[in-house]
């Protein structure tokens, strides 16, 4: 034996990492991930070319409105370089825990979204992420590059993604993206590589989370059980259950870091969302109250439901226009009307003299949907191909993993259906945790998005690998493609074999009131333009199952390889989603970058008027526009837009404030405006009205009458007048007093400085009084002092807040800043750093692994 032989030294980290690293730069499979990339990269730049590029902007409704009521904290952070978590520009003052919230902790999160997705524009590094997620996931499943790879455009090219990045649900885009990579943690976690899952589970539940879109991370809890469980099978029939249980022990570990890294979101969420619609009902009694709050806490049924994909609708799955596509689109800035007007069967009938003009010009009022949810941005497609190849591995992929994704897709679809399969909605909303915090249940079907790829691949993967059992396979293959193929020719042969040619609402309104049968021709038009659309989809659809089909034999033919199929079909993949794609956001949907610079809400008139009052604080009750989130951009209003109000003002507006878009207004409706110190009132853009009797920002009152109990506080407010009384629950007795001074004249109130989060007062008095304030109370977070002595704030008038005032003169201060938010941003930061060690220490091991192994493979 030489010396060589007999030398046992081990070999520096320092030798081994470059070694490793050296290995690893020249393997096919890094060189194969690299290509991934590229392709993925210019794929999302192609797709939103030139736009991308030009720095052209989408202005979707929903960043509209988030632009809109987060305007004023934005505004005031740029100017103080200070962070509000309280605004006064919607509902007259509420938190802004969920008005795109960010922490300080955030700052160490965002680089990485930025290196995730290369640096790509907006919203091309959308696309990007979310192809690229579910590509780690099929390498962490072992699907080799060539065939992950087609995989992730499928998924990512899934019609779904790109509307709902029309719609502007930036936040919900990005909590699905990091799903996938997360996904792909506790599968390698499962597989035995514990510090690798868990700090890739961790590290992408942690940007999960942080989308702060918590409906879509619930929803996919489905599929991450769904992992758990199949993977104890399959462990356990390996006798090798103590790998699942360091597997499941690492996942938890992962799962506390990321939780805890967002900590300062989740809990303030989670206690804000005690005060809100979506977590407290209200605590009034009788009907009509809080109308989307259900008796028993979250939300109402029927809010619910709204959205309800419907049994039929299904079937755009593998059809996109089986009902009829969208009733909207992105289009510089705004959203357009897809009406039947613009489909091609309608000017072929005008053409020939089928439709006479005046019909004509009424298709320009009916939308192309024709489905059973309100409207829709578009429908869920995920590729006629994809179904087929779905279908083929339910049939011939084998184990746990399989009939996993199988389940799951049938539940995520009969829960899709809400209202149209009520009994099992029921049995969800009134027996499983947190699903009645949740609307628009239509959108769980981006569990069937991302089962369907993930299982069609898979089946993909199997044929590739059995290549000489054709005889085995051909019955599955002619059962799958042929049920699909059998379904796209009842489309094009009888459309209507899906259901009627108006929605529900529209048989309703049409047929119900006579005008079908006053109208023949105009709705044999609509019946023809709509049946039309199916048709023709189902044909194309039927054309690209069709060529999936023949290359799938061409390969069992041995007329083609393995690496022509799967460019091929990526081809096709790409041709068939792209185009459908485009039908929903196009070059038509961005404004150019010159337009995109101006006012995103120009002023009108009425605005302009407002505006000329410098006032610092006064807020502006805009009856047209309510419960729009536009008018926040420029005023402190007393309506707006959110989601998740705080259900006292919810309450507020059942009772009082929604009787001005009615017209029906009592003196008690007004004094609520009045309390809440509605300067304007404003009846049109042009139209604006000054309110002389406004209390303004604080006032002394000369009597609180204590009752007990919500419904006692609010029968106040029709008889008491609240510029001299205020009505208090007997609560806070304590903090009032139960004897107040009567006001003595001279006795003054004032507001001195205006901060979202911070306000100040002077206040001067003969024997002192209870102060009303003209800003909302809530229970938590708001602190307020009287000449630098801390003191207590109660609740008056339902909803506002109150201090009692010793006699003198005295500056008084309020501000809200929540504990909780220093403490959980500390937790936040120790977490985030121990899941960045996690991830280096992981990555370095195995570099180092890798140099190892061709060591071993070399002796």
């Amino acid at each position: 034996m030489t010396q060589t032989d007999n030398n046992t030294t081990p070999m520096r980290p320092d030798t081994s990492l470059s070694k490793g690293l050296s290995t690893f730069i020249k393997s096919k499979s890094f060189i194969g991930f690299v290509i991934s990339v590229a392709v993925l990269a210019v794929l999302s730049l192609v797709y939103f070319y030139p736009d991308a590029m030009q720095g052209n902007e989408l202005r979707q409704h929903d960043m509209q409105q988030g632009a809109a009521i987060g305007h004023e904290v934005q505004a005031y952070t740029e100017a103080t370089g200070e962070a509000s978590r309280w605004t006064n520009s919607i509902f007259s003052g509420m938190p802004n825990f969920q008005i795109a919230p960010s922490y300080p902790s955030n700052d160490l999160m965002s680089w990485i979204g930025d290196l995730y997705t290369l640096w790509l524009p907006s919203p091309a590094n959308l696309i990007f992420a979310m192809m690229m997620g579910f590509f780690i996931l099929l390498l962490a499943m072992k699907v080799k590059w060539y065939l992950a790879l087609p995989g992730a455009i499928a998924y990512g090219f899934s019609s779904y993604f790109f509307i709902i990045i029309g719609a502007g649900h930036i936040w919900k885009f990005i909590t699905l993206s990091y799903i996938p990579p997360t996904i792909a943690g506790i599968v390698l976690c499962y597989r035995g590589r514990y510090l690798a899952g868990g700090a890739l589970a961790a590290l992408f539940a942690m940007l999960q989370i942080a989308g702060n879109h918590i409906q879509m991370s619930y929803y996919f809890m489905f599929v991450v059980v769904g992992f758990v469980v199949a993977y104890a099978v399959i462990l356990y029939r390996r006798h090798n259950m103590s790998q699942w249980v360091k597997a499941t022990g690492a996942l938890a570990i992962a799962a506390v870091l990321a939780v805890a890294a967002n900590s300062p979101s989740l809990y303030n969420t989670y206690e804000y969302s005690k005060e809100t619609m979506r977590g407290n009902h209200s605590e009034l009694s009788g009907e009509g109250n809080a109308s989307a709050v259900n008796a028993g806490g979250g939300l109402n049924k029927d809010y619910i439901t709204a959205w309800s994909y419907g049994k039929s609708e299904t079937f755009t799955l593998l059809i996109p226009n089986v009902k009829g596509g969208a009733t909207i689109k992105p289009e510089k800035g705004g959203n357009k009307l897809l009406s039947l007007y613009d489909v091609d069967a309608t000017q072929d009938l005008v053409r020939s003299g089928q439709l006479p003009g005046e019909m004509a010009s009424a298709l320009q009022q009916m939308p192309q949907y024709f489905g059973d949810q309100p409207m829709t941005n578009g429908p869920v497609y995920v590729g006629a191909l994809l179904m087929a190849l779905f279908l083929l591995g339910c049939i011939i992929v084998k184990g746990p993993i399989k009939w996993m994704l199988v389940i799951v897709t049938i539940i995520s679809i009969a829960l899709s259906w809400g209202h149209n399969m009520m009994w099992l909605t029921d049995l969800m909303i009134d027996h499983f945790p947190m699903y009645n915090k949740f609307r628009t249940v239509a959108s769980i079907l981006v569990i069937a998005e991302f089962t369907i790829p993930l299982l069609a691949v898979l089946a993909l993967q199997q044929v590739i690998a059995n290549r000489d059992k054709w005889r085995e396979y051909r019955i599955p293959l002619l059962v799958s493609f042929g049920l699909c193929l059998l379904v796209c020719a009842i489309g094009i042969i009888a459309p209507g074999t899906f259901g009627s040619y108006l929605s529900a609402q529209e048989h309703d309104y049409y047929v119900a009131s006579g005008m079908a049968m006053q109208y023949p021709q105009l709705f044999a038009a609509i019946e023809k333009v709509r049946m039309s659309m199916v048709s023709s989809d189902a044909l194309r659809s039927f054309i690209v199952i069709g060529i999936g089909a023949s290359l799938l034999l061409l390969f069992f033919k041995d007329k083609i390889s393995a690496k022509v199929l799967c460019i091929v079909l990526t081809v096709v993949i790409v041709g068939d989603l792209y185009m459908v794609d485009k039908r929903y956001i196009n070059s038509d949907s961005f404004l150019p970058r010159q337009l995109a610079q101006g006012d995103p809400f120009p002023l009108t008139q009425a605005d302009r008027q407002i505006l000329a009052d410098t006032t610092m604080n006064y807020r502006v009750m805009n009856i047209p526009q309510f419960g729009e989130a536009a008018p926040s951009y420029h005023h402190k209003m007393i309506g707006g837009y959110h989601a998740a109000k705080l259900t006292r003002y919810q309450d507020m507006i059942d009772r009082h404030l929604i009787k001005f878009q009615g017209g029906d207004v009592s003196e008690a409706d007004m004094n609520v405006l009045n309390m809440l110190n509605a300067r304007y009132l404003v009846m049109s853009d042009d139209e604006v009205y000054v309110n002389p009797d406004a209390l303004g920002n604080a006032w002394f009152v000369d009597r609180v009458m204590y009752v007990d109990g919500a419904d006692a506080e609010m029968a106040a407010l029709d008889t008491i007048n609240p510029a001299v009384t205020a009505v208090s629950d007997a609560k806070f007795r304590d903090i009032l007093g139960a004897n107040v001074p009567v006001k003595q004249p001279g006795d003054t109130i004032f507001e001195t400085t205006y901060a979202p989060n911070r306000l100040t007062y002077h206040a001067q008095s003969g024997k002192g009084g209870v102060a009303v304030f003209s800003e909302v109370y809530f229970p938590w977070g708001w602190k307020a002092w009287i000449d630098g002595e801390p003191a207590d704030i109660a609740r008056v008038d339902y909803l506002l807040r109150a201090m009692r005032i010793p006699a003198g003169t005295h500056e008084i201060k309020m501000e809200f800043d929540p504990e909780s938010l220093h403490v959980t941003s500390s937790l936040a930061y120790v977490s985030i750093i121990i899941i960045y060690i996690a991830v280096v220490a992981a990555v370095l091991l195995g570099i180092m692994g890798l140099s190892r192994r061709k060591e071993d493979d070399e002796s």
